[in-house]
Formats: C-alpha cells, sequence, structure tokens
C-alpha cells in the first residue's frame, strides 16, 4: 500500500482551511483538515472532512497527530471496513 499526504487547502467554511488529500495507490481515498484555534483545546489535531470507500465513517473521527491518522487508514484498509455501498 503505498499511502501519499498532498497539502491542500480545503474550503470548509471556517478558518480550517489547512488539509491534507491522502491518496492510497494514487486514488484520493481521504481529506484530512487540521482544525483551528477555534476548536479550543482540539486546535491542532486532524479531522477526517472525507472519506471514500472502506475509510468513510459515518460517525467523527478526530486524530491527535497525522501518525494516528495514518495508522487509522492503514487499519481500515488491511480490515476493508464498510463495503462500498450502491449509487441510488
Amino acid at each position: 500500500m503505498d499511502l501519499t499526504l498532498q497539502p491542500a487547502r480545503v474550503r470548509t467554511g471556517n478558518e480550517d482551511e489547512q488539509g491534507l488529500l491522502v491518496f492510497v495507490d494514487g486514488a484520493l481515498a481521504a481529506v484530512l483538515v487540521c482544525l483551528s484555534d477555534a476548536y479550543g483545546e482540539e486546535a491542532g489535531l486532524w479531522f477526517l472532512e472525507a472519506g471514500f470507500g472502506s475509510l468513510d465513517s459515518p460517525q467523527p473521527v478526530i486524530f491527535a497527530d497525522l501518525d494516528a491518522a495514518e495508522d487509522w487508514i492503514a487499519r481500515r484498509l488491511a480490515a476493508g471496513a464498510s463495503p462500498r455501498r450502491p449509487l441510488p
């Protein structure tokens, strides 16, 4: 598995614009956003803004750092979590 993080500005509608596009084997798999000072004690933590395929999560996911995010991504991909949903 080749995991690549690419910096990107993410238009979230608030101050949280520092983001990372997460590519797995060249395909976009997730978007992470660094939480701004507006989040108080959670400022600087990383939030899963969007996950695709097995990285889709119905619950908000927050990571202490990028290492924690990468570990979570690797575990989800290895487990093959959340089968792909059919399009409506």
